[in-house]
């Protein structure tokens, strides 16, 4: 899978946005660059939710708290809300996500097929098409039009006294591959995107009322990260990167040990899994090491020196350290491949020489995915040619000293 194009006309502080990100270019590292304030992480957020969750019903309710506010101007009969071309199976499959306002979809199929009428009704302040009301005619308008119905959302906050003007409709047009063939597509791509961001990052994907709660006492905003980690359990492809994953570590040990054991159950040998890992670990961390607890509860630091291993504590390992090591399990023991990987500020907490580096750790740890880094690091950037840089709106300002 490889994110070949992205275009968003206009979407929250995104304006004619209009990016290609060349397959041909080795390494597929694509810094993106831009001023605070200049939509970075926005369009991250809206490139992973539309192509993880769209196809997902269990999902659909970030996709309705990405749209609230996205509305089709009066003079409009749909709004774009992203193109996205993917290269896959040799060939650019493009992707069309527009909005309808529901009541002129509802008049277009009441005037096509009589008495097929669309009605709506209310969950949890979500507006949604009653699914037994949607007839075999209505899909096969849909097929025949090439069209996927994704979900259906309000505007605005506020309902006004007729309830449909609040009502859009969510399609998507795919060109590349036949219509009979999209929802697998779809399906397939889904589980490919990824998203890494630090949790202090504003994620337009929670409900609106969830974010308003940042702006709360201590209390409410303990609520918002209560709403922040159950969309974490939700979204597989979401990963936060702000402190050491200690999960996916004992998850990465025990699945070493399981290994070894069968091996031994296979061969009468064990296996050299658990030391591999223990191996690779070190490469990240230098002189210091990592190992699991002896009951696999959690794990433990040291560091060799003088012949004396040293027992280490949170805080002797910084911050720059713990992500690295993070990045790293993430990608390599949720076997992430073949896959866009879309990362927020990932040079944050890193020593400039650690920001230029990452992008060859990238490379090692797992090269056959694209990377696109929403980045204001320039020795991120310098890493690569400048072709590979990337910029949105306000652009990067170059130090004096480049200029």
């Amino acid at each position: 899978m490889h994110l070949q194009r992205i275009q968003v006309p206009d979407f929250r502080v995104l304006k004619d946005v209009d990016i290609i990100f060349e397959k041909e270019f080795e390494p597929p590292i694509f810094p993106l660059g831009s001023l605070n304030g200049g939509g970075k992480s926005t369009l991250l957020q809206l490139i992973f939710i539309l192509l993880h969750c769209s196809i997902k019903p269990e999902q659909i309710e970030f996709l309705k708290n990405l749209l609230q506010g996205f509305k089709i101007r009066e003079d409009e009969d749909k709004r774009v809300l992203a193109i996205i071309d993917i290269w896959h199976s040799e060939k650019t499959i493009q992707i069309n996500f527009s909005s309808y306002p529901y009541f002129y979809f509802k008049h277009l199929l009441n005037e096509k097929y009589q008495n097929s009428q669309l009605n709506l009704k209310y969950n949890d302040d979500y507006i949604s098409i009653r699914q037994d009301e949607i007839s075999q005619k209505i899909e096969s308008y849909f097929t025949s039009e090439g069209l996927l119905y994704i979900c259906d959302y309000k505007q605005t906050e506020e309902l006004y006294n007729n309830e449909e003007e609040t009502a859009a409709i969510l399609l998507c047009h795919i060109d590349g591959i036949d219509i009979t063939e999209a929802e697998y597509f779809l399906q397939e791509l889904s589980k490919q995107v990824f998203l890494a961001a630090p949790a202090t990052q504003v994620f337009l994907f929670l409900s609106q009322e969830c974010r308003k709660l940042l702006f709360r006492k201590e209390n409410d905003q303990s609520n918002y990260y209560l709403h922040f980690e159950e969309a974490k359990s939700k979204l597989p492809g979401f990963f936060a990167y702000d402190f050491v994953a200690v999960e996916l570590l004992i998850e990465a040990f025990i699945a070493a040990r399981d290994r070894d054991f069968r091996q031994a159950i296979e061969t009468g040998e064990y296996g050299n899994n658990y030391q591999a890992i223990l191996n690779e670990l070190k490469l990240v961390l230098g002189n210091k090491k990592v190992n699991i607890t002896t009951d696999f509860s959690g794990i433990s630091f040291t560091l060799d020196k003088d012949g004396e291993t040293i027992e280490l504590y949170p805080e002797d390992l910084s911050h720059g350290e713990l992500k690295r090591l993070s990045i790293y399990i993430w990608l390599k023991y949720r076997n992430i491949e073949d896959a866009i990987v879309l990362m927020d500020e990932i040079e944050i907490a890193f020593h400039p020489d650690w920001q230029y580096q990452i992008i060859s750790d990238l490379k090692e740890w797992a090269p056959n995915n694209q990377y696109i880094l929403a980045t204001h690091s320039y020795e991120l950037c310098q890493a690569l040619t400048p072709s590979h840089v990337k910029e949105i709106e306000p652009k990067l300002i170059k130090p004096e000293s480049q200029n």
